[in-house]
């Protein structure tokens, strides 16, 4: 008996697969991995599905940005002398706001205040702008527009309203809503604040 017993083979028992109460509580391995740590090729699937669909949506920007820009200069053509696009950029800040110093509107426009300040001579110089002692606060200068000024932002942006609007009617009606949501997402994303509705979303 003592030799049988030498042949005998006993099964390893696992307390964690034996009892249920420790199966419950035993740790799962995650959703789309694999057992040895790597992504699982349906979570790999998943990511390259979401480059896609952001390349696609870059692209079809990027088509819809050129359509704009044209747009964007062809408003300015009989400007080209007086005022740039970047200038009639400050220009639309400037109307959108009821007065602001020197280092707001860099900020609005992403540029250094020397930049800024060279922009706002040349518009002074053409008497598109106003620069002013702040009463509140004698060391800041306000900045604002004049007339002139006024008038052309909204000369420049009514040719793009009409010019936008000829391109738009083209789209079928039930495709209108679903653009208007897309671009306000768009410009929430980018922290472009809305614009009055006097100059609307073109002050670019």
């Amino acid at each position: 008996m003592i030799g049988a017993d030498r042949h005998v083979v006993r099964r390893r028992i696992d307390p964690v697969t034996s009892d249920p109460a420790a199966r419950r509580s035993a740790p799962r391995r995650r959703t789309g991995a694999r057992s040895d740590g790597r992504p699982s090729s349906r979570a790999v699937g998943s990511a390259r599905s979401d480059r896609g669909d952001v390349d696609d949506l870059v692209t079809a920007v990027l088509t819809a940005s050129r359509v704009l820009v044209g747009v964007s200069a062809r408003s300015l053509a009989d400007l080209d002398e007086t005022v740039t696009i970047t200038q009639f950029r400050t220009l639309v800040v400037l109307d959108n706001s009821d007065g602001i110093n020197l280092n707001r509107l860099a900020e609005e426009l992403d540029v250094n205040s020397s930049t800024a300040m060279r922009m706002i001579d040349r518009l002074l110089a053409a008497g598109l702008v106003t620069r002013r002692e702040n009463p509140a606060n004698r060391r800041e200068v306000v900045l604002g527009l004049t007339p002139e000024g006024s008038r052309l932002v909204e000369s420049v942006t009514a040719r793009r309203r009409a010019e936008i609007a000829r391109i738009v009617t083209a789209l079928p009606a039930s495709r209108r809503s679903e653009l208007v949501t897309a671009l306000r997402a768009f410009a929430e994303a980018a922290g472009e604040p809305a614009a009055r509705s006097r100059t609307s979303s073109l002050g670019w």
